[in-house]
């Protein structure tokens, strides 16, 4: 299941930094995770400061 980011979120982009597959872009108001191509490693999880990336 891939993973989504809360409004937590304070886009500082350590998560898109970190994901292999490049499916995090930078939204309006946060960073979004495309789960067509989110293949649900964690890695974003791991690296978010503000534990704003959840399984989804």
């Amino acid at each position: 299941m891939a993973y989504k980011i809360t409004d937590a979120c304070v886009k500082c982009g350590s998560c898109a930094d970190t994901c292999p597959v490049e499916a995090i872009s930078e939204g309006d108001d946060k960073y979004v995770i495309d789960a067509d191509v989110c293949v649900s490693c964690g890695s974003c999880a791991e690296s978010c400061p503000t534990e704003a990336i959840e399984e989804g």
